[in-house]
């Protein structure tokens, strides 16, 4: 009903509010399902990704190794006399490490037997036992225990990638080899343990003495370059366009086009690099150096927006405060305005420095895709970093790089983890409420 206005009654008003709460509640449910439904989703492929890198990274983590008796024979392992490292990486360690695995499996017969033993072990078996010798000088010319590393094919049979049951023409591995594993295993000699190759070893061809060390120091000195000129420029960048500039047509142009920098393709930083620093200005290629500015200049416009947010967010009451009571423009800026920006500031540069650090295509244009085998000192030396250690990995066919590759990844996502988990704890320790 309505009255000589046409306006509805209380009553019929009431009516067809009632009448709509159903359908208003209905809709906001909805809403509320589909959120929770995305957000299921979301956790879903979340749980389906780490569970895949977690299956195959964590079995990467850890090797087999056999443990020999060795008998450090002085002359043979110290053909100079002096036990000076030198001396020692140049002993006899190879053959000394053959007689050893002859030995554990009864001394056996005949060139193909012995050379079927001496395939169980690692390559680099020899440079094991120097290192040993070396960081162990007083067990010279003792009989001690040694640990070695298997050879991949082995470590992959052990781990079941290789079946016995197998034509012995279809896999790597022959019915002899096999017959000695089982020996060895059955004598309590192969143990399954963390791989400390991984962890302390460098770029190599075989996959079981392969390690991340040269890539992740590389990928530190990388990042070390990176934040000293990506941190400083950005800051100040964004203290000039906020507190400094004004306000024309040509500061607009500056802040339209550090916006675009911000979604050009990382790609193409990679080849301003290679164009610019390489062959412009003959820098050498595959070193942190090259790869830490290409990767500042691809992080500046992060830096530079997110520490332009964190300016904005300092109330205006803190600028007039300073100005009232006489401070300078310049002692507003630095002694009140960065500072309480700066929570902001960090937190921004250290999301920069995840996004740099899991960058690969520009450091792939500068060459670091190079096979680097000694761990960098410094930023003018050669390097590679860990993704692309992780992609080159990822391109060779050994059954064990496929899971060193994903334990790698682990590492990668620690890094990150560890990074972001930083920028929140300097955040919410270094915010100041007003």
């Amino acid at each position: 009903m309505t009255d000589s206005r046409g306006r509805l009654s209380p009553q019929e008003a009431a009516k067809r509010v009632a009448a709509t709460l159903g359908r208003r509640g209905s809709s906001e449910k909805r809403f509320r399902y589909l959120g929770v439904a995305a957000i299921s989703t979301a956790l879903m492929f979340l749980v389906l990704l780490f569970s895949g890198i977690l299956s195959n990274g964590l079995p990467g983590m850890f090797q087999h190794y056999v443990t020999l008796e060795v008998y450090l024979d002085k002359e043979r392992m110290d053909p100079q006399g002096d036990m000076s490292a030198a001396s020692l990486y140049a002993g006899d360690s190879g053959k000394i490490v053959n007689e050893s695995v002859l030995k554990a499996l009864g001394e056996p017969k005949g060139r193909m037997a012995k050379k079927a033993a001496r395939s169980i072990m690692s390559s680099a078996s020899d440079q094991r036992l120097a290192q040993f010798a070396v960081a162990n000088p007083e067990l010279i010319g003792q009989t001690v225990p040694v640990k070695f590393a298997l050879d991949d094919d082995i470590d992959s049979f052990m781990r079941g990638f290789i079946s016995r049951e197998t034509p012995q023409s279809e896999r790597r591995i022959n019915d002899q080899v096999i017959t000695y594993v089982d020996r060895l295993n059955e004598a309590g000699l192969i143990s399954y343990e963390i791989s400390d190759y991984l962890f302390f070893g460098s770029a190599s061809r075989n996959a079981e003495i392969a390690g991340i060390k040269g890539a992740l120091i590389g990928s530190i000195l990388t990042l070390a370059v990176c934040l000293v000129i990506a941190f400083p420029l950005g800051v100040a960048t964004a203290v000039y366009l906020e507190e400094i500039a004004p306000k024309n047509r040509f500061t607009e142009i500056i802040e339209i086009n550090i916006n675009n920098l911000a979604a050009v393709p990382s790609v193409v930083f990679g080849i301003m690099g290679l164009a610019i620093f390489i062959v412009a200005f003959g820098m050498p290629r595959s070193i942190p150096l090259v790869g830490g500015v290409v990767l500042a200049l691809m992080t500046l416009p992060t830096i530079i927006i997110s520490s332009r947010a964190a300016i904005r967010a300092v109330p205006p009451s803190i600028r007039d405060a300073a100005l009232g009571i006489g401070a300078s423009r310049m002692q507003t800026i630095f002694h009140h305005v960065i500072p309480l920006a700066m929570p902001g500031m960090l937190t921004g540069t250290i999301i920069g420095m995840a996004q740099a650090l899991g960058e690969t295509a520009p450091l792939l244009m500068i060459g670091m895709v190079a096979f680097i085998v000694d761990v960098p000192t410094g930023v003018v030396e050669p390097a590679t970093a860990l993704p692309v250690q992780i992609f080159m990995w990822a391109d060779f066919a050994e059954r064990m790089f496929i899971q060193k590759t994903s334990a790698a990844i682990i590492v990668l996502l620690a890094f990150l983890i560890t990074m972001n988990a930083a920028a929140i704890v300097l955040r919410k320790k270094l915010e100041r409420r007003w």
